[in-house]
C-alpha cells in the first residue's frame, strides 16, 4: 500500500496509507493529538493518582501501535519532567521504515536536544530492553496484538491502532480482553476513539468506561480502568 508523508494541522508530520485514506495520528495535529490523549489523560492523570496517594514512581506501559514513535518520545520527555522511571514496550506487527522516520519532524516542533533520544527509539533493535536515558527503558516487540500473553505487567495503555472503519477487528472484545489482563488493578487504557461499539466492547470484558474532551478535531474520547476487585 502507497503511503504518504503528509503535514497536518499543527505543522507536525504523520505518515497517510492512501489506499485505506488513514493516518497513523490525526490530521488536526498530530503531536496535539499526542498530547492531549496519551500524555495529559493517561500519562498525567495516572501519575498524578500515584503522586496523591504517594506510591511507586515506577511505571510501566504497552503501547499498542508503537508506530512512529511519537508517544514514545513524548513520554521519554515527560519521564524526565515527572521523574518517573518507566519501563515502555511498544507492540507494532508493521515498523515504520528508517526512510519514513528521516521525513518527520517531532524532534524539530517539541525539543531538539532530544532529537538523538527520537533517533534511538527508532534505532534500537526489537524484542531487546534497551535503556534510552536512566529514567525510560524500551522494548519493542513486533507481533500482532492479539499475540500479547502479558497478565497483570502494565498500568498504563495507549492503545493507539488504526481506526475501527480500517481495522475493526483491532477493536473487539477479544482484543479489549487481552488488554484487560495486560493490566495490573487500577490499571488504565487511553485512546483517542469515542464509538459507541468501541465504548460497549471495553464494558462488556469489565473496564469501567469515561468518556472525556476529545483533542482538536474530535468531540470525544475514552479512557477505561480496570477495577481493583478484577
Amino acid at each position: 500500500m502507497k503511503r504518504n508523508i503528509i503535514t497536518t494541522s499543527d505543522g507536525s508530520k504523520t505518515i497517510q496509507i492512501e489506499e485505506w485514506n488513514e493516518q497513523y495520528h490525526s490530521i488536526h495535529g498530530a503531536i496535539q493529538e499526542a498530547n492531549h490523549v496519551f500524555i495529559k489523560h493517561g500519562l498525567h492523570f495516572f501519575s498524578e493518582s500515584r503522586l496523591q496517594h504517594k506510591t511507586s514512581k515506577d511505571l510501566s506501559i504497552l503501547e499498542i501501535g508503537f508506530g512512529t514513535a511519537l508517544n514514545a518520545f513524548l513520554t521519554v520527555i515527560e519521564a524526565e519532567n515527572l521523574e518517573l522511571n518507566i519501563d515502555y514496550v511498544g507492540v507494532e506487527a508493521y515498523p515504520v521504515e528508517l526512510e519514513e522516520v528521516n521525513q518527520l519532524n517531532y524532534s524539530d516542533l517539541i525539543s531538539k536536544a532530544h532529537t538523538a533520544i527520537f533517533n534511538e527509539l527508532h534505532q534500537t533493535p526489537w524484542e531487546t530492553p534497551c535503556e534510552i536515558t536512566p529514567r525510560f527503558q524500551l522494548e519493542k516487540q513486533q507481533k500482532f496484538f492479539k499475540d500479547i500473553t502479558a497478565k497483570s505487567q502494565f498500568d498504563l495503555i495507549y492503545f493507539d491502532a488504526f481506526g475501527a472503519r480500517v481495522q475493526p477487528d483491532l477493536w473487539t472484545e477479544t482484543i479489549f480482553s487481552i488488554m484487560f489482563s495486560a493490566l495490573k488493578a487500577n490499571g488504565v487504557l487511553v485512546t483517542y476513539s469515542a464509538k459507541g461499539s468501541v465504548r460497549r466492547a471495553m464494558q462488556a470484558v469489565g473496564f469501567i468506561v469515561e468518556r472525556l474532551p476529545g483533542p482538536p478535531g474530535k468531540r470525544e474520547m475514552l479512557r477505561a480502568t480496570k477495577p481493583s476487585e478484577a
